[in-house]
């Protein structure tokens, strides 16, 4: 019996300091950054302690083996992950999941692709029923990986699962034998990871192949370029003809099992619904799918169509990711058989939702950081979709006077924006290749600035970025550079000194793009609906709610994992509430709402 690692993430114990005096006055750059340097510890701090608890993350040496038995167990039965397949009409054709025909291409050409290796040992010594599974996906950002839901539902991929990406060849035997009798293999400079955390769409039907996608985050970042998850206003990519290519590892033979050693790439142009509809019936669902590519003909030597080991992977036009290889033939090269895939206009927003999800404890809930006004302690509260648990203590932070939780870096640790009373702005973050606490100055001279908020990636580039309303109501954005710095301001526009709350973090709409709430002294809470472009970041402005019996508002992303930002206010009472978000872009955008506890008006500084 194998020991196993359970991936994850851990805590860790260490310090952060959070400073009090100005040392350097003034904007930091043109593009609003600064080095080591200026980031220097000045004197009179705040002193902040995260608590650890910690989750083992696999070494590399226990993803090779685990990439290494999932080869081994593949090969013996020589297959790829196959879900139920459904009976056609007939019995001439069975959708199953799936490149045959195409051509060999270099991860240079699609740096984003990754090969997905899945180990099952049936809990049993006995290797003669060890099982591998192999599905492609895409990296979407540096810990994200979109794939098929029919390559993760119902495996526990933080058990003995690898990811390898940055390699265009499948690892290959090198004819050794480990101390447990397992075949050594080369790994041709990929790099390893494993998932810590996986989901697939709730409404995902292994029978019917229906909402195929899922997304799996590793246990720590890739240093390939992502590819960008088209926005579901991007529909103009499904028209017929639109040129697209689909990538993968799968079968090249109708006839014959085993996998493509190098990636392979096939252009596979949309087509209409109907065609699909035509050839499939009912088990092409319009709006949850895309047909791309030529029918197959019947022959091997005249097809071009993805098949096994494929799915999972992307179908790519416009250079973004709109569809996920889902299904096709059984036989893949059966005649007048079309591939199908997810269609990516219909789940960005789901998958965005998971793709942009970092929180403090690294679930699938936002937390929520509360000050404590007696003693200026931080505590963290852990959501655990009905109800938050103060959990960890951070130290005292006195002198800090707005907290706003981001990942400027797309690391997946939670990084820290923050103003300290003299207004100077903050970026705390963690480098895992030194096991500590990072700072950088953002900003100086930010006292009189009524708002600072950063709702995500409001430029469609994959970076968080960050808004400012200054002293005179003016907006600004600061598009995200990815290391805590941030490009010049582009203003957005006046009249934002109305507002005496203006918030946002995630999507509040469901469409996949981040949304700002504003609320007026009249407690009138207006939506701007975001629109993921630089120079016009926001629709007009939606009024969706009146909260005047609010002191406090604070957006922290998903709080009860249902993929909506949620909204979190306290009454004069003390009492706090959940404002579900529904997914709605206008009207009442929040379910009824729903009591969170008492006692919250012994905080001051939520965030």
């Amino acid at each position: 019996m194998q020991i196993r690692t359970r991936g994850g993430r851990y805590r860790r114990r260490s310090s952060v300091i959070l400073p009090a005096v100005a040392m350097v006055a003034g904007l930091i750059g043109a593009g609003l950054t600064a080095t080591g340097a200026q980031a220097a510890e000045p004197g009179g701090k705040p002193h902040l302690t995260q608590s650890a608890d910690r989750v083992v993350t696999p070494s590399q040496a226990e993803l090779r083996t685990r990439a290494a038995r999932s080869m081994q167990a593949d090969e013996k039965k020589k297959g790829s992950l196959t879900p139920s397949a459904r009976a056609a009409t007939g019995g001439a054709k069975k959708p199953d999941p799936k490149i045959i025909g195409g051509s060999e291409t270099t991860i240079s050409a699609a740096p984003w692709m990754a090969q997905l290796h899945f180990f099952d040992d049936k809990d049993t010594a006995d290797t003669s029923d060890d099982v591998g599974y192999f599905c492609g996906g895409s990296v979407v950002a540096p810990t994200k990986v979109v794939t098929a839901a029919h390559c993760v539902k119902g495996l526990k991929w933080y058990l003995d699962s690898t990811v390898i990406v940055g390699t265009d060849q499948l690892p290959t035997d090198t004819g050794q034998i480990d101390a447990d009798g397992y075949h050594i293999y080369d790994f041709h400079g990929g790099q390893l990871r494993g998932a810590y955390r996986q989901w697939h769409h709730p409404s995902y039907d292994s029978v019917t192949i229906d909402n195929d996608v899922a997304v799996l985050t590793l246990t720590s970042p890739v240093s390939v370029k992502p590819l960008p998850i088209m926005r579901n206003t991007d529909t103009a990519v499904y028209a017929a003809g639109t040129a697209a290519k689909v990538y993968g590892w799968g079968r090249t033979s109708s006839t014959e099992e085993g996998l493509a050693q190098t990636l392979k790439v096939a252009q596979a142009d949309i087509n209409t619904n109907a065609a699909c509809q035509a050839a499939w019936g009912s088990y092409y669902v319009v709006g949850h799918m895309v047909c791309a590519g030529e029918p197959a003909t019947g022959s091997d030597a005249d097809t071009t169509t993805v098949c096994n080991g494929d799915s999972g992977g992307p179908l790519v036009a416009d250079g973004m990711l709109v569809g996920v290889v889902s299904w096709g033939a059984e036989d893949c090269s059966a005649q007048g058989a079309y591939s199908v895939y997810a269609k990516m206009s219909t789940y960005s927003a789901p998958v965005k939702a998971r793709v942009y999800d970092t929180n403090l404890n690294y679930d699938h809930t936002a937390d929520l950081f509360a000050r404590q006004t007696s003693s200026g302690t931080l505590y963290e509260w852990d959501s655990s979709v009905t109800k938050l648990t103060r959990t960890y203590d951070w130290g005292n932070v006195g002198g800090m006077n707005l907290l706003v939780q981001t990942d400027l870096d797309r690391d997946d640790n939670q990084d820290l924006l923050y103003r300290v009373t003299n207004g100077d702005v903050y970026w705390d973050h963690w480098v895992p290749s030194t096991g500590s606490w990072g700072s950088k100055l953002v900003a100086t001279g930010w006292k009189a600035h009524k708002q600072i908020l950063s709702p995500g990636d409001l430029t469609n580039d994959g970076l968080a970025d960050m808004l400012a309303v200054n002293s005179s109501g003016n907006l600004h954005l600061y598009p995200g550079k990815g290391d805590g710095g941030f490009q010049a301001p582009i203003l957005i526009g006046g009249g934002w000194g109305q507002y005496n709350m203006v918030r946002g973090h995630g999507d509040f709409t469901n469409d996949g793009k981040p949304d700002v709430l504003a609320r007026g002294a009249d407690g009138s809470v207006y939506l701007y609906k975001g629109t993921s472009t630089a120079a016009t970041p926001f629709e007009p402005r939606v009024k969706v709610a009146t909260l005047s019996g609010l002191d406090m508002l604070a957006t922290v992303g998903d709080v009860n994992s249902d993929g909506h930002a949620d909204l979190l206010g306290r009454d004069t009472a003390g009492k706090l509430w959940l404002y579900p978000g529904n997914g709605k872009s206008s009207g009442a955008i929040f379910a009824t709402r729903v009591a969170f506890g008492t006692g919250w008006s012994s905080y001051n500084l939520f965030g």
